[in-house]
Order: structure tokens, then C-alpha cells, then sequence
């Protein structure tokens, strides 16, 4: 389960690849380390074209989940996108693409501990984006914080290719390598922006 990446590309990159007409995000720093509940930025369908905006990493949690919770700290990897708590926001008003340029999974050591080990394209670790989705939403992350109104995201995951799989088996990120592929998952009918939840090919992948 991915609960570590990082986003080092310029804001122009962001822009140009995912051909933005809005940003809203200000002067957007570099982030080497977005953990859950971070606000970090990403690519939506806004009502004035596309724009990169801010959001809070974590989407809503499923009823069940919340029982016996006085916060919702997020789902922030997304799998069975068959289950109507997540069906509901597959419309391509509720996508986005979420910018990276590292991932991170926490891989179990011989002693029983747990590691982080990064992935990337290759060592320049070139902008990609995953395939998320987004809403707003009002709950309490935190107690301290109280209820709040945010925009909150997630990123959808598959199976584990042959280059995550011995660090972590069950799953991997969805991730979406050039304009094409970013189009089709923000402007696509359900069935075929889903088909791009697959396992990325091995070539595309490297252990940093």
C-alpha cells in the first residue's frame, strides 16, 4: 500500500504534460516526501478547463470503517473501484491525476522490520502522474483540527508488476506514462478509463 511518494518535477512540467489552463496552487514547492493527509497538488476537470489545485491525500473512508472512529484519516490507495462507496465518484467530474516522481513501498526486512524502497521511471525520476479520483468532502481528520470542508484525493491501485512484486506483492499504483494515457483517464467513459488499471510494464520501472 503506498503511503509515501514523492513530486520533485517544476510546475511547468505539470502544466505542459497535463496541459493545464488553471493553477490555482501558487507557487508550488518541491515535495521529496507527501505522506497521507498532505496536501499536495492535482489535475481535475475544473469548470473553467483543466487545473492543478491543491488537495489533502486521503479519500473519503467507507461507512464501516468509520464505526467506533472519532476521525477519518483517509483511504489513500483505492482498489475495488466495483464497490459503490467508490463507484459513486468515477465520473470524470470526480477524476484527476495525481503528479509524482517517486513511489515508495514499505518492504518487510529478514528481521521482521519494515523499509521503505522507492521506485521510479529510471535514476532522473521523470514527472508520471497516477489516476485518481477526488471530492470535497466534510469530516474530522483530526481531533485537534475539528470538522472541516476539504478537497480530499486518492489514487487507484492494481496488481504488483514483476519489479514491485518481490517488495511488496499485492499491489502497485495505477500510473499513467504520457498525454495519451492522462486524456483518456480524465475525458474517458467509465469502462475505458478503467481499462488503464493495470500493472505497468516492467521496462517502465526500476528499483532506485
Amino acid at each position: 500500500m503506498c503511503n509515501l511518494y514523492a513530486q520533485t518535477s517544476s510546475q511547468d512540467e505539470i502544466r505542459a504534460l497535463a496541459e493545464v489552463l488553471n493553477d490555482h496552487t501558487g507557487n508550488l514547492p518541491l515535495m521529496p516526501d507527501v505522506y497521507p493527509d498532505y496536501a499536495a497538488p492535482i489535475v481535475r476537470n475544473g469548470q473553467n478547463g483543466r487545473e492543478l489545485v491543491l488537495a489533502r491525500w486521503g479519500m473519503p473512508s467507507p461507512a464501516f470503517a468509520l464505526k467506533g472512529h472519532k476521525v477519518d484519516r483517509g483511504v489513500t490507495n483505492i482498489r475495488n473501484t466495483a464497490s459503490p462507496h467508490w463507484r459513486r465518484w468515477l465520473g470524470v467530474s470526480h477524476r484527476c491525476v495525481v503528479p509524482f516522481t517517486a513511489f515508495s513501498e514499505q518492504a518487510r526486512q529478514d528481521d521482521g522490520s519494515f523499509h521503505p524502497v522507492w521506485f521510479a521511471a529510471d535514476e532522473t525520476k521523470p514527472l508520471r502522474f497516477f489516476a485518481g479520483i477526488w471530492t470535497s468532502w466534510t469530516s474530522v481528520r483530526k481531533l485537534k483540527e475539528g470538522e472541516v470542508t476539504a478537497d480530499l484525493f486518492g489514487f487507484l491501485t492494481t496488481e504488483a508488476n514483476a519489479v514491485v512484486a518481490p517488495y511488496h506483492p499485492k499491489a502497485m499504483p495505477v500510473i499513467l506514462e504520457d498525454r495519451e494515457e492522462i486524456e483518456t483517464w480524465l475525458t474517458a467513459p467509465i469502462p475505458d478509463a478503467l481499462k488503464l488499471q493495470r500493472p505497468l510494464k516492467e521496462s517502465s520501472l526500476q528499483v532506485l
